[in-house]
């Protein structure tokens, strides 16, 4: 009976459950610490990513912007698609070698190897023009800090311009392609803006410009202000239902329009 008693006294004795307990806890708990910490760095990772891609998306954007108003200066764009002619927006010489936001250093042109010779390489690839694959031209260059003369932007930031003749290029207003990429025939563009920033991020835009002429420009103004005279004159109209009397007015808070039964 003795053996027997001494197991159960063994096991009825809870001296160090407390213990196990109080590691077992802690266990738990740095798991889940741990587990808080990796969602945590992944949130911050993901936050950071999507800023950056929405920040190099708006600089890409802000370099066409700046390059449209550099091409309003050039008299000649065949100038441009024979690569004589450059914006006033260039971070050194094209041939040096840039150092991007993410560390990585590249050579913007020209040749094998460089930026501009890996775009034209993978335009030609693809082939859908033919003849009249656009020839791209670097344009212009640098960090979007320097984007503006006589402003402070906050943005690391580094953008790239290429400019190519239009691949539907043709007698106007329309045609057959002209076959070539370093004549401009029809006053239109094709801009392509990249931009490069901090871990890797790159978007890239695309959009085609085309000249107009001045009194297009000023018919459109004149329209648009004829426009906004009519708008006005219909809100200040008064709305009354024919062959019946004037029986309310009210004035509409919001909108400010008036409207009279």
């Amino acid at each position: 009976m003795m053996p027997m008693n001494r197991l159960r006294t063994r096991l009825g004795n809870q001296d160090g459950t407390a213990l196990i307990i109080a590691l077992m806890s802690m266990m738990l708990l740095a798991a889940l610490g741990a587990t808080v910490m990796m969602v945590s760095r992944t949130e911050t990772a993901i936050a950071n990513n999507y800023r950056n891609s929405q920040e190099a998306l708006y600089a890409a954007d802000a370099a066409v912007e700046r390059i449209v108003q550099d091409l309003l200066l050039v008299p000649r764009w065949n100038d441009i698609l024979a690569g004589s002619t450059q914006s006033g927006f260039m971070d050194g010489a094209m041939t040096a070698l840039k150092t991007l936001p993410a560390g990585a250093r590249i050579t913007l042109c020209c040749g094998a190897g460089t930026a501009t010779g890996e775009l034209q390489a993978e335009t030609d690839s693809i082939d859908l023009w033919g003849p009249n694959n656009p020839q791209w031209q670097l344009f212009a260059w640098g960090p979007v800090t320097q984007l503006l003369n006589d402003s402070t932007i906050d943005s690391q930031m580094y953008v790239v311009v290429w400019v190519a003749d239009d691949p539907a290029d043709g007698p106007p207003p329309g045609g057959t392609a002209d076959g070539d990429p370093l004549s401009d025939t029809n006053g239109t563009l094709t801009i392509r803006a990249e931009a490069f920033g901090p871990g890797g991020t790159r978007k890239i835009i695309e959009v085609t410009v085309a000249r107009t002429s001045g009194t297009e420009i000023e018919r459109g103004q004149i329209a648009q202000r004829g426009q906004e005279e009519l708008n006005q004159r219909a809100r200040k109209a008064a709305v009354q239902t024919p062959g019946k009397s004037l029986t309310g007015m009210q004035m509409n808070t919001t909108t400010g329009n008036l409207g009279v039964q």
